[in-house]
């Protein structure tokens, strides 16, 4: 089953040096979420050949412009190009009155309908949640309210031993039961062990999106052990104390929190445009977390 990170923008304020804001594209078994909406988005998706009609929820983190000024334009191709399935938004409340205001003075009626999720700030809550993932948010700390996002995949069922189920004579009506690891009891009392006829599922897969935010210990328990970890790094450490005045992390305090969290992969990026050359920040954070990445555009991430 397909769990995939890809990277459409990776830089902060400012789009420089064939950068463009924040946005990404989570394919989970070929349903498609988009993760922030920063100017460009919709021209990045055509580049990499993104089929956005498939997206059918986008989640935008917090109101800081970077984060969102795509969404209107991406709402308004979708409607010039007929879509008719509904678009779920989930962000922040004020989101709902920007999108508004903008349909309203440009005397636009979508052709399809925009289902509005609006997500508190200061609560954790589920946002969407299937018979194959749940995705929730996370509290980050930054200059306004902001969140970011935990993809959690759903426990699989056990996988049946075919050649055991016929050495043991197993019908076919107790596979079910197998499955939910129940053991099997013959027609003689005999009990046959679970393990003795499956294999242990996969274990589920985590993705955890940070998007801005100032250093934050009490991301480490939230994050534990996923399998792959987006932090924003806009600054080297030499700016420790500007990144503190914006609300935002360094590098190496973006692996701090991976490291102590015990994940298995992290991706840094929301760099500064005072960066052309983002392999200092790579190595920074690589000297505390060796599991490092950048956020390059165009790049995907497989969560295996």
């Amino acid at each position: 089953m397909i769990f995939e990170v890809g990277i459409l923008g990776s830089s902060s304020a400012t789009p420089i040096y064939q950068r463009h804001p924040t946005a990404q594209v989570i394919n989970f078994h070929e349903r498609f979420f988009l993760i922030d909406c920063g100017e460009g988005t919709l021209i990045q998706m055509n580049r990499y050949k993104i089929k956005f009609h498939r997206i059918n929820h986008i989640f935008i983190s917090h109101l800081h412009g970077d984060h969102y000024l795509g969404l209107l334009g991406l709402i308004s191709t979708m409607h010039l190009q007929g879509r008719v399935s509904t678009l779920h938004i989930h962000g922040p409340n004020d989101l709902k009155e920007i999108i508004d205001i903008q349909l309203k003075y440009s005397e636009t009626t979508l052709r399809y309908p925009v289902e509005f999720h609006s997500i508190d700030p200061k609560n954790p809550t589920v946002l969407y949640d299937d018979e194959d993932v749940t995705i929730s948010s996370i509290i980050l700390s930054h200059r306004i309210p902001c969140t970011g996002f935990l993809f959690t995949e759903k426990p699989r069922q056990r996988k049946l031993k075919k050649d055991k189920l016929a050495q043991f004579n197993i019908p076919v009506t107790f596979y079910n039961e197998l499955k939910a690891g129940k053991d099997y009891i013959d027609e003689e009392g005999k009990t046959v062990p679970n393990s003795a006829l499956t294999i242990d599922p996969r274990k589920p897969r985590r993705y955890a999106f940070c998007s801005d935010t100032i250093f934050d210990e009490r991301l480490i328990s939230i994050v534990k052990g996923v399998d792959l970890l987006y932090h924003e790094a806009t600054f080297l450490s030499d700016k420790a104390d500007r990144a503190k005045e914006t609300f935002h992390s360094t590098a190496a305090q973006a692996a701090t929190i991976a490291k102590e969290a015990g994940v298995r992969r992290l991706i840094i990026g929301h760099f500064s445009a005072r960066y052309k050359n983002l392999y200092p920040l790579l190595e920074e954070a690589k000297s505390v977390f060796p599991e490092t990445t950048l956020a390059i555009e165009g790049d995907r991430f497989s969560i295996d």
